[in-house]
């Protein structure tokens, strides 16, 4: 089994046992909410575009909420179970499931389990990690762009990735999971520590990071 698969498979169980109203890590949205995005994103290639793209984002949002209003919560759990449809891009191009998807259901997959009370990071297997290092690594740039100081993220073997190349700079050391969770936004629920000037350190920890 890929990682994504293994990822969706728990993504959905969580889905399923917490129900259509738990708290996410993303800023107004619910279980149901994050149920609806992931379907979007999968089964209506006409609307996953304002995902990306700003000037299409109202109309995927009417989307979003239209399959969330239009289908039963089990409905749209059962739809991110099954993944994406047999004919789309990520069934007819090998390789593309893992490659799009590993991350983004790992990400969302931690938008709900760090929401909830008393969590504690998952321990993943070592070639997951890796992969999430080398994600980390070539995406740094894009992810930390917005930061108004320079970053460098560093693995705990000593690996560093330079970020934005600024001055001051503030290195941030963490597992690649935890870096990826930071660089994606997600700073105050990421299990990392900071170096480098304090003023600089509580700029890049509220700075509006990710893609």
């Amino acid at each position: 089994m890929t990682h994504a698969r293994a990822e969706r498979a728990e993504f959905s169980d969580l889905l399923d046992r917490l129900g259509p109203d738990a708290p996410t890590l993303c800023e107004g949205w619910t279980t149901a909410d994050l149920a609806a995005h992931i379907v979007v994103r999968e089964r209506r290639p006409d609307a996953a575009i304002g995902v990306a793209l700003k000037p299409f984002a109202g109309y995927t949002k009417s989307v979003q909420d239209a399959l969330k209003n239009g289908k039963s919560y089990r409905e749209l759990v059962d739809d991110v179970r099954q993944g994406p449809p047999r004919f789309s891009p990520y069934g007819l191009v090998p390789g593309l499931d893992a490659l799009v998807n590993t991350l983004e259901l790992f990400i969302h997959h931690e938008d709900i389990r760090r929401a909830q009370p008393g969590w504690d990071p998952r321990e993943l297997p070592a070639d997951l990690e890796e992969t999430i290092w080398k994600r980390v690594s070539s995406g740094a740039r894009l992810m930390l762009r917005r930061s108004p100081v320079g970053v460098v993220l560093r693995h705990p073997d000593g690996r560093r990735v330079g970020g934005k190349k600024a001055e001051p700079h503030v290195v941030v050391t963490g597992e690649p999971a935890e870096l990826l969770l930071f660089a994606f936004g997600r700073q105050d629920h990421a299990r990392v520590t900071y170096e480098g000037d304090q003023t600089a350190i509580d700029q890049v920890r509220t700075a509006k990071l990710g893609m």
